[in-house]
């Protein structure tokens, strides 16, 4: 039972109005008791003092790949399950510690289901991070995103074929392997639409599955409750996911103006991964950084290069529904915050960055309780010194966690260490 809590002194901000305001927040029993500019709270209750803090619902990512440490690399797919549960343990805790008390994990680079176990093992208490929804595996074609077996020696390229990972080819493959995911315990299933710039043998531009097999992995997984995202970066790849009947669009970075209106028109979210993305595209000349950078996907970055600019710009002056996600793992995860600054460099507002990563990205999760800072909801409460509204970067210097009414960081912590 988590104790009850009196927060004091902050500018509260609660996921949807246009301003944060000076309120109190008092939590019992992991929820949101109330609000209000005076709370009169019980005598056992501790006071946490966060004056000169903006206090906010905590912060959703809602595209990580816990199980995948950079930098990344196709021998990943040698550990074992267990290695890399274990490898993910101090990424969950460095997530939560930045403030995101949600995340959602679109896919592992194994043939087991490790991020299934996390998810549990951090419900049920036994792992400090934040709670996970799942996408266990990123079902793709042959040669396209999700088939690394191209980078393998020709001595490795056996009947186990370990870096296809989830490929399936055709409608009947497919629905197979759809029903393996769900059956395995996913929240979500995610597929390859297009190729992308991480993979050798495929373009992102291109759209990898037709509209056929779109249709029958979304109406299989539609049948069976659980939504599906797809990545996806062109043209031909989101409208047909989007016509399949597709929840969100992962990447979307090189949608066109009539994408970004069928995006608006069907009421699809759109995960932008911003940082991940334009980090590099915005270095076109920095020599050291690209020497890191394999040859096949600097030659996708400098052939797009331009068009990802330009979506960026498309997609702020947009009223497309924006949910905050980072893909982190093909960076460091203690890095997803940046994100924030990065969307707003690209002409999107505080207010509407902040939503993203909160009231939006609950809705896009159907996560009803969370996203705002409201009575009755739960007490995923996260704070920072200053004003992100006026200086987007303080988001990077989250010092106060709550996750279910349980504080997991505090400022005196972060003084002491």
């Amino acid at each position: 039972m988590s104790p009850t809590t009196l927060i004091t002194g902050a500018d509260v901000w609660d996921g949807v109005s246009d301003t944060a305001t000076p309120r109190q927040v008092l939590v019992a029993n992991g929820r949101i008791q109330q609000v209000a500019e005076a709370v009169d709270p019980p005598a056992d209750a501790q006071v946490v003092n966060l004056t000169g803090h903006t206090l906010t619902p905590g912060f959703i990512d809602c595209h990580t790949h816990v199980t995948v440490i950079p930098p990344v690399r196709p021998a990943l797919a040698a550990d074992s399950s267990t290695a890399k549960a274990l490898k993910a343990l101090p990424v969950l805790q460095a997530l939560l510690h930045n403030g995101f008390t949600t995340v959602r994990d679109l896919g592992c680079a194994d043939l087991d289901y490790p991020t299934i176990g996390l998810r549990d093992a951090v419900a049920s208490g036994i792992v400090e991070g934040p709670r996970m929804l799942v996408a266990p595996h990123l079902i793709s074609a042959r040669g396209g995103h999700g088939d690394f077996s191209g980078l393998m020696a020709d001595e490795y390229q056996g009947a186990s074929r370990p870096l296809e990972l989830a490929a399936a080819d055709g409608p009947d493959e497919i629905r197979t392997r759809v029903r393996q995911e769900i059956r395995a315990g996913a929240d979500w299933i995610k597929f390859a639409a297009t190729g992308g710039f991480s993979s050798p043998s495929d373009d992102p531009g291109h759209a990898t599955y037709s509209q056929d097999e779109m249709d029958t992995l979304v109406a299989t997984a539609t049948d069976l409750g659980i939504p599906v995202t797809p990545h996806s970066y062109g043209d031909d790849g989101i409208r047909r996911a989007v016509r399949a009947g597709v929840r969100s669009i992962e990447h979307g970075n090189l949608a066109s103006a009539a994408a970004l209106r069928m995006l608006e028109d069907a009421g699809v979210f759109l995960v932008p991964t911003q940082y991940a993305i334009l980090f590099g595209t915005r270095l076109a000349d920095d020599d050291p950084f690209w020497a890191m950078v394999p040859d096949y996907a600097r030659r996708k970055f400098e052939k797009y290069r331009g068009a990802l600019l330009d979506t960026a710009e498309r997609l702020a002056a947009s009223n497309v529904r924006i949910a905050f996600g980072t893909d982190a793992g093909m960076f460091p995860h203690d890095e997803n915050w940046r994100e924030f600054p990065m969307m707003v460099a690209t002409g999107i507002t505080p207010l509407r960055a902040l939503r993203a990563a909160t009231s939006v990205a609950a809705e896009l999760l159907r996560l009803d309780d969370l996203g705002v800072i409201a009575e009755g909801k739960i007490a995923d409460l996260v704070a920072m010194p200053g004003n992100p509204f006026t200086d987007i970067e303080v988001t990077g210097q989250v010092d106060f966690v709550m996750k279910d009414g349980v504080v997991y960081k505090h400022p005196t912590q972060a003084e002491a260490s």
